[in-house]
C-alpha cells in the first residue's frame, strides 16, 4: 500500500477490457465503481512506454561488490517494450539457459514529453514511481557485445508494477529483493550514485521521453541466478511489493541459428555477484 500523501493506480484487465483502478484497502475501484479483489486482479505494467530505459550501475554496494568504479556520469541500455510483464506474472528462463538472475529497482514513469531540462526541473516531468524487476539472462551475456539486448530484453524479463504511485518522495527509501521468503537484496536509495532527477535529466538532453515512459534506476548488490519454482518478491517502502514466479520455458534456444548460451567466466562472475575463481581478472561491468 502507497504511504501517506501519496496516491496510487493500477492497471488491470477486467471484463476484456485494460482499465485503471484506484487501491481501497484489499479491493481495486474502477471509475466507474466496479471493484475486484487485489488478490484476484490481473494486473498490467502501470504504464504503456514507448521505451524502457535503464542504468547500468549505480548501487554503491553493487559497485563495491564487483570492486570496480563507476564511471565520472551513466551510462544505459534499453530493454524493448514486448519484454514487458506484470505484478503476479511469470518470468520464462528458457530451457537450455540456467544464468538467470533477479535484480530489484524502482522504476520512474515519465509524465509529460520531456526534453532537455534540468535536475531540478526533472520532478514536473515524473508521473510517478513504481517497482521493477530488471531480470537478466546472463548464458546470452559474451553474445549481446555490450547491447544487453537478449540478456535483459528477452519475452517476460522485464515486470512492472503492481501500481504507479504519485507523490512519492523517492529519499531514504529501502528496497530489498525476497526469494521465497528469504531477503536477498537489501538497500536504500541513499546508496544511489545518481538520484531520479539527475536519471531523467541526462537522458532527456538528447532523447525525448515520452508519457507513460519508464527509467529504470539501478539495483542493489546480490543479484544472483534463480531456478523454476521460485517465487521473487520486490518490496520497495511506500511502493508496495511486486512478485513474480520463475518458470521453465517450454521450447529450447534453438541450436540451428544464432550464437548459443555460454558458461563463459564473464557469464559466471556476473551471475554470481564475482564469487568466482577468476577474482584476478577484472573488467569494467555493465550491469
Amino acid at each position: 500500500m502507497a504511504e501517506i500523501g501519496t496516491s496510487e493506480t493500477r492497471r488491470i484487465m477486467l471484463d476484456s477490457s485494460a482499465v485503471s483502478a484506484s487501491v481501497a484497502g484489499n479491493e481495486l475501484v474502477t471509475g466507474d465503481g466496479r471493484r475486484v479483489a487485489e488478490a484476484e486482479a490481473v494486473h498490467l505494467p502501470p504504464s504503456e512506454p514507448s521505451k524502457i530505459l535503464c542504468v547500468h550501475l549505480n548501487h554503491v554496494s553493487r559497485v563495491e561488490e564487483f570492486q570496480v568504479s563507476l564511471p565520472s556520469a551513466p551510462t544505459y541500455f534499453q530493454k524493448p517494450t514486448s519484454s514487458l510483464n506484470a505484478h503476479r506474472g511469470e518470468v520464462v528462463r528458457p530451457e537450455r539457459c540456467k544464468w538467470l538472475n533477479y535484480e530489484g529497482e524502482i522504476v520512474i514513469v515519465i509524465g509529460r514529453t520531456c526534453r532537455n531540462v534540468s535536475p531540478t526541473e526533472a520532478a514536473d516531468y515524473i508521473a510517478g514511481y513504481t517497482i521493477g524487476n530488471d531480470y537478466g539472462l546472463h548464458d546470452f551475456r559474451d553474445t549481446d557485445a555490450g547491447s544487453m539486448l537478449r540478456v535483459k530484453g528477452s519475452d517476460s524479463l522485464c515486470p512492472v508494477g503492481p501500481g504507479l504511485v504519485e507523490g512519492w518522495d523517492f529519499r531514504g527509501k529501502g528496497i530489498r529483493t525476497i526469494v521465497n521468503g528469504v531477503v536477498a537484496q537489501d538497500g536504500t536509495t541513499d546508496e544511489m550514485t545518481w538520484d531520479m532527477h539527475y536519471l531523467v535529466a541526462d537522458l532527456a538532453r538528447t532523447i525525448t521521453l515520452l508519457p507513460g515512459d519508464m527509467v529504470f534506476s539501478g539495483t542493489p548488490a546480490n543479484s544472483r541466478p534463480v531456478q523454476p519454482g521460485d517465487v521473487v518478491t520486490v518490496e520497495v517502502e511506500g511502493l508496495g511489493a511486486l512478485t513474480n514466479t520463475i518458470v521453465r520455458g517450454s521450447k529450447a534456444i534453438r541450436d540451428d541459428v544464432g550464437a548459443q548460451p555460454s558458461e563463459s567466466e564473464e557469464v559466471l562472475s556476473t551471475a554470481l555477484g564475482g564469487d568466482w575463481e577468476f577474482r584476478g581478472i577484472r573488467s569494467p561491468r555493465r550491469d
